[in-house]
């Protein structure tokens, strides 16, 4: 007799073709286009996704180890769909029922449940190799593209430094055990100075997120290193 759903190995195809996964991104990304926040949609979950993946294989972290983390990276905002303050709390319990309706180990559920509980910056902290690449991966995603709204005289500061930037890139050295956020920022638009006004506590928690892989942060604006 059956003790519960058969464990199986789940892959980020499993949530990418989810269709709850995917109403709840579509639903978070539209719910805060109407509080006023940058693009979350799946562009950013697939960016998140992707870089987490790629921090812990070129870092020299198992496979599996950085399929856990690319699930972590998609699903690490789904928790705006019911609202934002505390959307790493419920992104969490929405993960874990989803992940165990889909029969993956338990051990892989409470990793990837601390990472997105853990992936704020107000309230996050790196606890696992998985956990530390999503929140690098995530404070990386910053980009123009990602402002939805194109009037620039109501811009406030969040809209203008995102704007800010024209190019962003996430170099990492595994030699060296380094992770390199590079941006170049059109200072016409923001000063370098807004930027770490408004990141400084982002920047912070990435360098907390290097450490635990046993590397350093570093950020560079303008080619000119700054962290």
């Amino acid at each position: 007799m059956s003790s519960g759903t058969e464990k199986r190995v789940i892959t980020l195809d499993d949530i990418r073709n989810h269709p709850f996964v995917t109403a709840c991104i579509q639903r978070a990304n539209d719910n805060l286009g109407v509080l006023g926040y940058t693009e979350h949609s799946f562009r950013h979950t697939g960016t998140v996704a992707r870089t987490a993946y790629r921090i812990m294989s070129e870092m020299g972290y198992t496979e599996r180890e950085a399929e856990l983390a690319a699930i972590a990276g998609y699903l690490h905002d789904i928790g705006n769909v019911v609202e934002r303050s505390h959307h790493y709390y419920s992104g969490a319990l929405i993960a874990m029922s989803v992940l165990r309706e889909l029969g993956m180990e338990n051990e892989e559920i409470t990793t990837i449940a601390a990472a997105i509980g853990n992936h704020d910056e107000k309230n996050g902290h790196p606890v696992s190799n998985v956990s530390a690449a999503v929140i690098l991966a995530d404070k990386a995603d910053v980009h123009r593209t990602r402002v939805r709204n194109r009037d620039f005289a109501r811009f406030d500061i969040h809209d203008r430094v995102n704007y800010a930037v024209e190019e962003s890139a996430l170099e990492l050295d595994p030699g060296e055990r380094t992770v390199t956020l590079r941006l170049k920022i059109d200072t016409q638009i923001s000063r370098v100075m807004e930027y770490f006004e408004i990141f400084l506590i982002r920047m912070i928690l990435c360098r907390r997120a290097a450490d635990f892989l046993s590397a350093r942060f570093a950020l560079v604006i303008n080619e000119v290193q700054l962290l």
